[in-house]
């Protein structure tokens, strides 16, 4: 067991890890939500137009990111060994609210590049472990020395009114500390430094209910990383990350389209070779006293003008090609989603006259993304998972679960029609029936509800249910295995057959 002073000081390491990690964090959300600062203007443009264009974005980081997200659905856990998902462990995932949280788990590994699950036992429901998926600006886990699975230690740290809050999880204990909350920035003496580096300080957290550090019952650090685009000896890489620099070019593009359009989008006229035009100043008993210039703003309203003498010309000049901006734009886009593999598509906001194959094809690169993030958030989730039944108490099924799946729904989009086609050509060669229903996309609950569903008509009318698979040539019941009439001896013809034939 650690001692206070142990504790502490993981606290104190961890929590600089975290702040090295939030700033780019912090960044890559602010660009999601389309905060983004006018960058590669120069000096005079900015000077001039840089208060002008503060609030405008054209976000295509919140496309980039979404779009894998969108395709990442969990429909259910097989231990090993079991041929079909658990549903004590689906049950938890709902209770939980985790259909819905995991997409913001998602999200912010996409965004910030790796995402927390935390689990931990409910002293008032010790069946139904409580799960939650955690931002990466708030969490962070220490491996051991060599590994990149073994966690020693995690650190959950946030923010409440006027209070910050931390707890750190190690193998055997939970430890829970608190400090105010002071905001750094503004001009203080030397005296009240020294206040504030005193006051900063992570005291433990006093608790009514429970004892502090509190045991671990479950034996391992209870929360998980789900990585995206872990790299071997360096940190996860976000999808945001190498979208901001094309994203910044997009953005000063517009600003100047924006600003040609203002000024040089219609053509210019010039007058050479006249005099101001001036009328004659009269007073109140209608004698010239004088002259004064023509309002020239009159003229643009009257679109009438008048100059006098031999020499006067006029010139032009041709308004701007703004068809080349938006060119570039175009092909920064298009450089875009070539390097995020997002279907231009889904970017340029048009659609061609593609046959299904083309589009599939062009979805190709999108598929593998999401094929890929499966692969990794599907390490921390089957962990998860593991979690979850430690919680109950659960050993045996925690280690089943261990080298267990993750059910994802399909990442390919498919219309209903073909899918439906694929399906019946597979229930041909033989393929179950609930790995079909799985295949189309049902969540295990659901596959089992329609199973009953089936049963229950089978019972009801078995004759025309097992004429209606003759008529499908699958040679098979609905259950999945070989009809009853043809179970026994359906190689074999019936007693007097050839005398009924003669």
């Amino acid at each position: 067991m650690a001692t206070e002073a142990q504790a502490l000081q993981l606290v104190a390491l961890l929590e600089n890890e975290l702040v090295r990690r939030r700033s780019d964090i912090d960044r890559h959300n602010d660009y999601y939500r389309g905060k983004h600062p006018l960058k590669f203007a120069s000096d005079e443009f900015a000077k001039f137009h840089g208060k002008r264009y503060k609030d405008f974005s054209d976000n295509w980081v919140q496309v980039v990111a979404d779009s894998p997200v969108e395709r990442l659905t969990v429909t259910g856990f097989l231990a090993s060994g079991q041929t079909q998902a658990d549903k004590d462990l689906w049950k938890v995932w709902q209770v939980n609210g985790l259909d819905a949280d995991s997409q913001l788990g998602f999200l912010g590994a996409v965004t910030g590049a790796r995402c927390f699950v935390l689990v931990w036992g409910d002293p008032d429901d010790e069946g139904m472990p409580v799960v939650t998926f955690e931002d990466a600006a708030q969490c962070v886990i220490a491996y051991e020395p060599g590994s990149r699975r073994h966690r020693r230690a995690a650190l959950k740290l946030w923010q409440d009114g006027g209070t910050d809050f931390a707890t750190l999880y190690l193998k055997g204990e939970v430890w829970k500390f608190q400090r105010p909350h002071l905001s750094g920035g503004e001009d203080k003496s030397a005296q009240m430094v020294d206040v504030d580096e005193e006051l900063k300080t992570w005291r433990p957290r006093e608790l009514r209910d429970e004892p502090n550090p509190q045991p671990n019952p479950m034996g391992v650090v209870p929360m998980v990383e789900l990585p995206n685009k872990p790299m071997l000896v360096d940190d996860p890489i976000s999808d945001v990350g190498g979208v901001v620099a094309m994203q910044d070019a997009i953005n000063l593009l517009w600003a100047q389209l924006f600003t040609a359009s203002d000024y040089a989008s219609f053509p210019q006229r010039v007058i050479m070779g006249a005099e101001r035009p001036v009328i004659p100043k009269l007073n109140a008993a209608g004698e010239v006293v004088g002259q004064q210039p023509v309002d020239i703003q009159q003229f643009a309203v009257d679109r009438v003008m008048m100059f006098n003498g031999k020499d006067v010309r006029i010139g032009e000049w041709q308004a701007a090609n703004l068809g080349m901006y938006t060119g570039l734009i175009e092909v920064a886009v298009g450089h875009l989603a070539a390097q995020t593999r997002t279907p231009q598509h889904y970017l340029i906001g048009k659609m061609a006259n593609l046959a299904e194959g083309a589009l599939l094809a062009a979805e190709t690169g999108l598929v593998k993304r999401c094929d890929e993030k499966q692969l990794w958030f599907g390490q921390g989730l089957r962990e998860m998972a593991r979690l979850i039944a430690l919680a109950r108490g659960e050993t045996a099924k925690a280690e089943a679960l261990r080298s267990g799946r993750v059910l994802w729904a399909d990442t390919e989009s498919r219309s209903h029609a073909q899918m439906a086609d694929a399906l019946l050509k597979l229930r041909q060669l033989g393929f179950p029936f609930e790995w079909l229903a799985l295949r189309y996309g049902l969540t295990p609950t659901e596959v089992a509800d329609v199973v009953a569903m089936k049963e229950r008509e089978l019972e009801a009318d078995p004759v025309s249910e097992i004429t209606r698979a003759l008529a499908g040539g699958t040679g098979a019941a609905p259950g999945g295995g070989r009809p009853p009439a043809l179970a026994e001896g359906d190689d074999e013809e019936e007693p007097g057959a050839e005398e009924d034939a003669a």
